[in-house]
């Protein structure tokens, strides 16, 4: 039997309303020692709480909510105090006296609600991703995979190619006996077109650099003018701009929201063949790793010297006799604020395209890992005749279908999922 568990699910003290949950087999009696009673199934009720002496503790509004159809699938009970600290600690303090009760560990709730099939894996990763959302674009993909958009697809996925499964099986079975029976006609079709969904949600626009926000690098030689750019663009003096060469030694990022796009502006140190000292050496080396991870580089070096598909930016260009470009993407000057706008306007479009479009669910590397192998198997089954064969990298793919929503999945991967989630959820 599982462990009743409690904690504090709102936000932290103090505030207005604190929610305390309990879930498990002995939360109905853990609000019958606090209220004295149970009121009515899923009807809220205000009632006064007293410890083990019968002092009041707070006058709350109680949720009686049992099992199985709820947020974990066990009984559960909401508690919803006033939200000073004092109050809180008290009511927790008073649940930590039941011996059946005890404090709740990271992602616990999320974690019961998975094992108990009120999620399933997906859905919890979405979720995760919910939790931690900080732009209106994160915010409405991690909503789309926590409402299983991408759960159901799998499930369709998988419902398909069990029936592809049970035709091969036909075959197999028929090949004990004199009858030599026949893969359906549109087989190949069928596995092709499943295939190919699966291929088109390969190329969607990855998690990662949605969480992350797309990775603008800024690069160029010493005195190019990158760190005055990076400050304007990021709106804040966060790198060191001087007209001494080398300033920057090592590569700064900050997190900006454009328009509720997410993005990661990348500082970097000057490229030159020969940096001045060992430390100015350990930061252009950096700044070249910084160039290989980037989703885009502005490159305000002379013209075709940076990265291939790089933007060809020509800055301070309100400095009379400055290093002018014949075709720049971008002319601009940190100090006149003259092509900035422009500027923006275009990194976040760019940044748009790169990214899942609002509400469009988007796979993690671990989805992303499990879909490939499935696409491959399936592609390969369709190229082979033998039966066997195919039966068997069907099977693979649906092994993979399983590990995507968490019918097969290991304890090490669900505690590095589930201990991103915070105390109370």
């Amino acid at each position: 039997m599982a462990d009743t568990i409690f904690a504090l699910s709102s936000g932290a003290p103090p505030a207005a309303i604190a929610v305390i949950r309990i879930s498990g087999p002995e939360a109905s009696d853990a609000l019958a020692g606090l209220a004295g009673h149970l009121p009515e199934v899923r009807r809220a009720r205000l009632m006064r709480l007293r410890d083990s002496k019968g002092e009041l503790l707070d006058q709350a509004l109680v949720l009686w909510l049992p099992g199985p159809d709820t947020a974990t699938g066990e009984d559960m009970v909401e508690l919803h105090c006033h939200g000073g600290r004092a109050v809180i600690a008290a009511v927790e303090h008073e649940l930590a006296c039941f011996p059946e009760l005890r404090r709740a560990t990271a992602g616990e709730f999320t974690r019961r609600a998975f094992a108990n099939g009120r999620i399933d894996l997906a859905e919890a990763e979405g979720l995760a991703d919910l939790l931690s959302a900080e732009t209106e674009l994160q915010r409405r993909s991690a909503l789309a995979m926590a409402g299983g958009v991408f759960s159901r697809e799998v499930e369709g996925w998988r419902e398909r190619l069990l029936a592809l499964s049970a035709a091969v099986e036909a075959v197999l079975d028929f090949a004990d006996e004199d009858d030599v029976a026949q893969l359906p006609a549109d087989f190949a079709a069928r596995l092709e077109q499943l295939r190919e969904e699966i291929g088109d949600w390969l190329t969607r626009p990855r998690a990662e650099t949605l969480r992350e926000g797309f990775r603008v690098v800024l690069a160029g030689p010493p005195n190019a003018g990158k760190s005055t750019l990076f400050n304007v663009l990021v709106e804040h003096e966060a790198a060191i701009a001087t007209p001494i060469a080398g300033t920057t030694r090592d590569v700064l990022t900050r997190p900006v929201a454009l328009e509720g796009v997410p993005f990661l502006f990348v500082d970097t140190a000057g490229l030159r063949e020969e940096a001045g000292d060992t430390v100015e050496a350990i930061g252009v080396e950096r700044a070249r790793d910084a160039v290989e991870q980037a989703d885009l580089v502005l490159w305000l070096g002379d013209e075709s010297e940076g990265p291939l598909e790089a933007w060809e930016i020509e800055p301070q260009a309100d400095r009379t006799g400055h290093p002018a470009k014949r075709d720049p993407r971008h002319r601009v000057s940190a100090v006149t604020g003259e092509g900035l706008a422009a500027l923006r306007t275009d990194l976040i479009d760019a940044a748009r395209i790169a990214l899942p479009k609002p509400g469009e669910a988007a796979l993690n590397a671990r989805q992303s890992e499990l879909l490939s192998q499935a696409e491959a198997v399936l592609g390969f089954a369709a190229t082979i005749d033998d039966p066997l064969l195919i039966a068997e990298n069907l099977r693979l793919a649906r092994v993979a279908f399983d590990a995507l929503i968490g019918r097969s999945t290991t304890e090490h991967m669900l505690d590095a999922l589930f201990g991103r989630f915070c105390i109370g959820k």
